[in-house]
C-alpha cells in the first residue's frame, strides 16, 4: 500500500522530474518550485522550531553553493534537514552523495515521500545531531534559531565546522553575527560571506500573533578548508 505521505506530496503541484542527461543551470523558478513542492511538517513542534526553510531562501543558499562548486559532485549533509528542501534540492542540483540527518522520525518519512516524488537520492537517517559524525564536503543547514531554548543553534554549528570538509552554508539570525563568528574562529574556520536574506515567519505555532512576521536572517558561509 502507498504511504499517504507520497500521495499527499504528489498532489496538485507537482515537482519537475529529473532529467540527468541534461544538467546544468537551473532557471531560479525551477528550483524555486520544486523546493515549495517539498511538503512541511505534518504538525510542526515549537520545541524544536520546526518550520519549513522558506524556498526563496533555500533557493538562494543552494545557488551560492552551486556557484561556488561546493555541490557538484561533493559529499553534501543538511543537518537538521526537516522536510528535507535543502537535501532534495543538494541532490536535484547535482550534488554527489547527500544525507538528510533529523531527529524527528515523521518529518523523515515526508522528505523520503519527497524524494521519491522528484526522484533524487539521498540517504535520509534520524538522530540527534549531536551524534553526527559523518564526513563530508559541504554542510547545508537551517538549525533552530534559539528562540525557543538558548543556544539551541550550538551543537548544530558544532557539528557542522566538525564534519564538513569544505564548507559550511547556514542561515542564522542577524542578531547572532558575533557570536556564529567567534564560534567559526574557534574551530578553526573562517567566515567568507554574510549577507542578509528575506525571511518571513508564517503563523504555525499557538504563540504566534501574526498571519507572517518578518524577521532579519542571514545566509552564512562558512570554509573549513579541509579538503580540496
Amino acid at each position: 500500500m502507498r504511504d499517504p505521505v507520497a500521495k499527499a506530496s504528489a498532489g496538485s503541484n507537482p515537482a519537475p522530474r529529473i532529467d540527468r542527461a541534461h544538467r546544468g543551470v537551473r532557471r531560479r523558478a525551477e528550483l524555486v518550485r520544486l523546493l515549495e513542492a517539498v511538503p512541511d511538517f505534518v504538525a510542526g513542534r515549537a520545541p524544536l522550531e520546526q518550520v519549513a526553510t522558506p524556498a526563496e531562501a533555500a533557493a538562494e543558499m543552494l545557488e551560492a553553493a552551486l556557484a561556488a562548486g561546493d555541490l557538484v559532485g561533493r559529499s553534501v549533509a543538511d543537518l537538521g534537514c526537516g522536510t528535507g528542501r535543502l537535501a532534495i534540492g543538494a541532490s536535484w542540483l547535482g550534488a554527489g552523495r547527500v544525507f538528510g540527518y533529523e531527529i524527528d522520525p515523521s518529518a523523515l518519512r515526508v522528505a523520503r515521500a519527497a524524494s521519491e516524488a522528484v526522484g533524487v537520492s539521498v540517504e535520509w537517517r534520524s538522530g540527534d545531531v549531536r551524534d553526527w559524525d559523518v564526513a563530508v564536503d559541504t554542510v547545508v543547514m537551517n538549525p533552530p534559531f534559539g528562540a525557543q531554548t538558548r543556544g539551541a543553534d550550538r551543537p548544530f554549528l558544532d557539528r557542522a565546522f566538525a564534519s564538513a570538509g569544505h564548507a559550511v552554508y547556514a542561515f542564522e539570525l542577524a542578531a547572532s553575527r558575533s557570536f556564529i563568528a567567534r564560534r567559526a574562529v574557534a574551530r578553526g574556520a573562517y567566515v567568507e560571506a554574510t549577507r542578509p536574506v528575506p525571511w518571513e515567519l508564517p503563523r504555525v505555532f499557538p504563540h504566534h500573533r501574526r498571519a507572517r512576521m518578518p524577521i532579519a536572517v542571514d545566509l552564512w558561509v562558512i570554509r573549513t578548508d579541509r579538503s580540496p
